[in-house]
């Protein structure tokens, strides 16, 4: 009985001994377990990260329009200049007969090369008769219009143009816009140098106004008299009456030189798609096409829901952008290891340096409208796979670690958007 009890009581007292081993070694483990398990913790935060949150004070909505740059994607490193700007924060010059609102390098300090201007005019609403000391390419958003110009040889110039159509007026090219009925017209207007500003135009009524009238008397030949009704000071846009037929102004306008040869229009909504995927299309518009336009080039890109503008860059010129409609969003990857994401809507407007790589990816369910711009006679760009299925395989493979499977199924072309 003794052994009996004494068995016990050593068996016991190994049982408990084994048990305070084994919880110590539970505990060892599962502190072990849980410093693995916060090393393997990203160290990237995710939104319900506390490292994520904001609780100070905000802008909700412009969070909401901007979710990569509340939270940036971990892909992005270091200081990238800033490379949007929505034209809703532009100030907005308002007049009777229409309104205009730009964004230039006072903006959008990267956006050297390029300046663009939103203008709303009325029906009947006039761009009073003027000339640029920078080219103008045009875009129509919405409505017609009628624009007016002359060429080098003093020949008149008289179209109308509806929405999806382009314009080009050289640097020193007189001319004019007029909306249309039913509604007027919304236009973009892009000029070929950054620094160029809609306040810095030469008006016809500011020339007179600033021009003495007995000099205007002499020049046109008239009374002095006659000339005491002149304007005194600039209109820059106006309200008027909505123009007649397209034939009569035309007619009237001639004079014995007869009308321009040149067409400064371009009907883009008319012409053939340069590329179409099941990704979306791209239709290139550059001197080759609009003959007129030889310092701005274009392309107008769609992308459909889940597609993505490929990943490339620009080897000849600075792009500058338009978002039309849809959402988006944007990584610019620069030199030093550096990159960048920002989400885009209509009205933005975006910029990337020449020679820069990105790509542009639909983030919405409908589709992503924008333009590219470059100050060039010519569209040029370079697509990263077709760079890579033109390079030497073993190389290739070298550099990123993929097998040739990965490397041949890659696109051998530009796409342009994706996917095929």
């Amino acid at each position: 009985m003794k052994n009996d009890v004494t068995k016990g009581l050593v068996s016991r007292r190994g049982f408990l001994g084994m048990g305070s081993a084994g919880i110590a070694a539970a505990g060892m483990l599962a502190a072990g377990k849980a410093a693995g398990q916060q090393e393997q913790k990203p160290l990237y935060p995710t939104k319900s990260d506390r490292s994520a949150s904001a609780p100070g004070p905000g802008n909700a909505p412009l969070d909401g329009q901007n979710p990569d740059s509340f939270l940036p994607p971990a892909s992005d490193a270091g200081g990238v200049q800033t490379f949007k700007y929505p034209f809703g924060l532009s100030h907005k010059r308002m007049q009777q007969g229409g309104w205009s609102r730009e964004v230039t390098v006072r903006e959008l300090p990267v956006s050297r090369s390029i300046a663009g201007v939103d203008m709303r005019l009325t029906a009947g609403g006039v761009r009073e008769l003027h000339w640029h000391t920078a080219a103008e390419w045009a875009f129509m958003l919405y409505g017609n219009a009628r624009i007016t110009g002359l060429d080098a040889e003093g020949k008149s110039f008289v179209d109308d143009v509806t929405e999806g159509d382009l314009w080009y007026f050289p640097t020193g090219i007189p001319h004019s816009i007029q909306g249309l009925s039913p509604d007027g017209a919304e236009f973009l207007l892009v000029f070929d140098d950054g620094n160029f500003s809609e306040y810095e135009t030469v008006l016809l009524t500011d020339w007179m106004a600033h021009t003495p009238h007995d000099v205007l008397a002499a020049n046109f030949g008239v009374s002095q008299q006659a000339m005491e009704k002149m304007v005194r000071r600039e209109k820059f846009i106006f309200q008027a009456a909505v123009p007649g037929p397209l034939t009569t102004d035309r007619k009237v306008s001639a004079g014995s030189l007869g009308l321009s040869q040149e067409d400064f229009g371009f009907r883009a909504s008319q012409m053939p798609v340069t590329r179409r995927t099941k990704g979306g299309e791209v239709r290139i518009i550059d001197s080759s096409k609009f003959k007129a336009a030889t310092t701005i080039a274009a392309a107008i890109v769609t992308v459909h829901p889940g597609g993505i503008r490929e990943l490339h860059w620009h080897p000849n010129a600075d792009e500058w952008q338009y978002y039309i409609g849809g959402t988006g969003k944007m990584t610019v990857f620069a030199t030093g290891g550096r990159a960048r994401t920002m989400d885009f809507q209509a009205g933005d407007v975006g910029y990337v340096q020449k020679t820069l790589p990105h790509y542009v990816q639909n983030t919405g369910d409908t589709d992503l409208r924008f333009l590219e711009m470059f100050k060039s006679s010519f569209y040029q760009d370079l697509a990263l796979s077709e760079w890579l299925t033109h390079t030497p395989p073993e190389l290739v493979m070298a550099h990123l670690g993929i097998d040739k499977a990965t490397l041949e199924a890659m696109p051998k072309d530009s796409v342009v958007v994706m996917p095929r």
